[in-house]
């Protein structure tokens, strides 16, 4: 347990993000309690022009005490000081060194992006990051490449004009051990699935409406997992999506097949007839007992049937999802899924750490699940970066979330010519992203003012299918002003 006891707020999260990146898993309390037995506490206190930390390590009966000086008319720039001042306190007491330093943000990639947009030269953003946030050079270097990359691809899109669709299938076989994202099990639901279609095609309708005179550049079908549907109410949904939205000018049409044990060949064919130029075959590893601890109904051999049949259908973009850090996996294990993975030589993959989310199985049954191993490490993660590039395969996107094992990152990798546009549009928020069903988010920019508004669909399928009049309105004033 860590006690955090600040005299002002301003800072909180902040704090507390960093140092969840040092001891993750640690809970927080907020005010001092008699007996309380802290791992640490830590006190904050703003005072004349500068702050200061002291931090109580009770494990090892250290105490140490900083201070920074403090410009609090300027947020950004103490904010920072803090958390160098605060980094550099907990690297003495841990001996450990975070790769990405006191960047505790989820789109770090954007910080070099913006200065090269900026006209900086490379060395004047390394400098920049490693200044301002203490990161590493392999990961300077690293969002120096996607950066460079994602400005290189997304030169053909229209900020201003342009918008991408997203569509939410929020339905899923099971739910991993992992997972907290919002999903709901599809036997549940297949009797009623229509009812949630109805509700679907009332606001892509409304969407298209509002959206008409613009240019649709990318589509994604996400989730849960999309083809959880059957493969009559995919043809339903796909159909209906084409119809009502002009497709002359997309680049891109993702279906996020995910889930081996949810393809099909009718399914596939399904997405085949319709266009769909990039498809999804995650196996999260490769490793059977992985696979059955963490949920997956799937076996390693269906990962290698489902591509073969999508190759044989001629699907020439097909990514597979992996995960670093499941419970109980080590070094040898992840060399024998990448081994697995060349083999198969899809055109994409994307490298996830593991972030254990509060509402995930993993985290709440802790009493059953506590013991469980998780291991991540910087060599893992340098393996399937080697892996990804004696494939021929670049990276293109990057982000973060919190409470990532090893506290790495999320890396998209592809071959020249594959890259996935949508995700580095998502990652990046330079283009409005209109999203329907239920769970998701629409991102209204605002590129003249550098301004970004986001718009939520309730999650539950139940109250989205209730309330689809609600959700209609609340996308009303926002997408009437979107600019032109």
């Amino acid at each position: 347990m860590i006690g955090l006891l600040l005299d002002d707020q301003s800072f909180e999260q902040d704090i507390r993000e960093l140092l969840m990146a040092f001891y993750p898993g640690e809970g927080f309390v907020h005010e001092e309690s008699p007996g309380e037995a802290y791992r640490l506490l830590v006190r904050g206190r703003k005072w004349k022009d500068a702050f200061e930390l002291t931090i109580q390590d009770f494990e090892n009966e250290i105490t140490k005490s900083s201070s920074t000086e403090a410009d609090f008319s300027d947020r950004f720039d103490t904010k920072n000081r803090i958390k160098r001042m605060l980094y550099g306190m907990v690297q003495e007491l841990t001996g450990m060194a975070l790769p990405w330093g006191t960047l505790t943000g989820i789109r770090p990639t954007k910080i070099a992006m913006t200065k090269l947009s900026l006209g900086y030269t490379e060395d004047e953003v390394r400098k920049y990051m490693k200044n301002t946030y203490l990161t590493s050079d392999g990961k300077i270097d690293l969002s120096l490449e996607i950066a460079g990359r994602e400005m290189e691809l997304l030169s053909s899109i229209d900020y201003h004009r342009g918008y991408s669709l997203y569509i939410g299938i929020p339905f899923c076989p099971t739910t991993c051990l992992y997972c907290s994202f919002t999903s709901f099990p599809i036997g549940q639901w297949e009797k009623r699935m229509e009812q949630y279609l109805e509700a679907l095609f009332k606001e892509m309708d409304d969407t298209a409406e509002k959206m008409a005179g613009r240019t649709l550049d990318t589509v994604y079908i996400g989730g849960g997992t999309p083809t959880s549907l059957s493969s009559l109410h995919l043809e339903m949904l796909i159909s209906r999506l084409k119809t009502t939205f002009d497709f002359t000018r997309v680049k891109e049409f993702t279906v996020e097949a995910g889930r081996p044990d949810s393809i099909t060949l009718e399914k596939l064919q399904v997405l085949k007839s319709h266009g769909v130029t990039r498809i999804s075959i995650n196996p999260q590893t490769m490793k059977q007992e992985t696979l059955d601890l963490i949920g997956r109904r799937h076996t390693v051999d269906m990962v290698k049937d489902r591509f073969h049949m999508a190759r044989s259908l001629g699907f020439d973009n097909i990514n597979m999802d992996l995960i670093i850090g499941l419970p109980e996996e080590d070094m040898e294990d992840v060399v024998r899924t990448m081994e697995e993975i060349q083999a198969l030589g899809p055109d994409g993959i994307t490298v996830h750490s593991l972030a254990i989310k509060r509402a995930a199985r993993l985290n709440m049954f802790k009493d059953k699940y506590g013991d469980l191993k998780i291991t991540n490490t910087e060599e893992m993660i340098g393996l399937t970066a080697s892996y990804a590039r004696n494939m021929g395969q670049e990276p293109y996107y990057l982000y973060r979330q919190k409470n990532m094992a090893g506290n790495f990152e999320n890396v998209g990798y592809s071959l020249p010519g594959k890259a996935c546009i949508y995700n580095i549009l998502i990652m990046e928020e330079k283009q409005t992203i209109a999203a329907c069903g239920a769970g998701t988010t629409t991102k209204v920019v605002f590129p003249s003012e550098n301004r970004l508004e986001r718009v939520e669909n309730v999650k539950d399928v139940e109250q989205y299918i209730a309330r689809i009049d609600e959700m209609l309105a609340r996308k009303e004033k926002m997408l009437a002003n979107l600019e032109m």
